[in-house]
């Protein structure tokens, strides 16, 4: 019998770079964005990513919108102020779920992000340097970054050899260039794969996730009970948090016990 993947949620997806990085992971992929993404390779849905439910996933993954984060962006006066920053927005909502969970996002968004790993198409061995930024309620380890010493070519040329693809603006070969680039061969526009993560960026991470989600699953599977009765507690039904007790009369047990101990604390402070 094939063992079922865990779920992840790709929220702002766009068209599913970091998201296949993910499914070779491990993981069955789900995508949202606001905005129609019709060569997502992976079960899609059009909503607001700030409020699609979580439930019935094991993990989420977010990449906020990075114009207002972005170098590009601080080039056009004014243009910051028109786009939102969402990190620490997405980060209160994940964090109150209980759930694991990454967020990605530019370089220059590092002062809003907490603790994050930077990883380098260098690292993997393709045509880019394209860093990364990726932050996580998992300790991930980070790859051996070698020193940049390979030129780049500018934005939307085409990369010759001995350069590397700088895979931003509007540039010609655009199969060569997502292939080469970023390991992809599923998109079809300039902004697809402008903006894409490259899936290897996605699978490093994923992995370990994927350990992570382990050693939290092992976990919920030997929580006792809270009122000592010996008995495991049982794990809620798509929580990713740990159950506390074995049975709706343990709980009550609890609550009981909980019940008297104030009545009594306060007799004794009125005494």
């Amino acid at each position: 019998m094939q063992q079922k993947r865990p779920r992840l949620l790709d929220l702002c997806c766009k068209a599913g770079g970091t998201g296949m990085g993910f499914y070779r992971a491990g993981f069955e992929v789900v995508g949202v964005d606001i905005e129609p993404q019709p060569n997502y390779p992976f079960e899609f849905y059009q909503a607001d990513a700030l409020t699609f439910s979580l439930s019935g996933f094991d993990v989420v993954h977010v990449s906020p919108p990075c114009p207002g984060y972005s170098q590009a962006t601080s080039f056009h006066r004014g243009a910051r102020k028109k786009h939102p920053l969402l990190i620490g927005v997405f980060r209160e909502r994940l964090q109150a779920s209980g759930l694991l969970y990454v967020i990605e996002n530019v370089e220059k968004a590092k002062p809003h992000m907490q603790n994050p790993i930077l990883l380098c198409g260098e690292m993997f061995g393709l045509r880019t340097y394209r860093h990364r930024l990726f932050e996580s309620n998992v300790a991930l380890q980070v790859p051996f970054h070698p020193e940049h010493v390979i030129p780049v070519a500018g934005p939307g040329a085409i990369a010759r050899a001995g350069e590397y693809w700088s895979v931003g603006g509007h540039f010609g070969q655009k199969e060569r260039a997502q292939r080469e680039a970023l390991g992809v061969d599923w998109m079809k526009t300039q902004e697809e794969i402008a903006n894409a993560i490259p899936p290897v960026y996605g699978e490093w991470v994923g992995r370990q996730l994927l350990q992570a989600l382990g050693t939290r699953r092992q976990a919920i599977r030997i929580q006792m009970c809270a009122c000592g009765c010996g008995q495991m507690a049982r794990t809620p039904t798509g929580s990713g948090r740990p159950g506390r007790y074995a049975s709706g009369a343990c709980q009550k047990r609890v609550k009981r016990a909980q019940r008297v101990h104030v009545r009594k604390f306060v007799t004794d402070v009125a005494g």
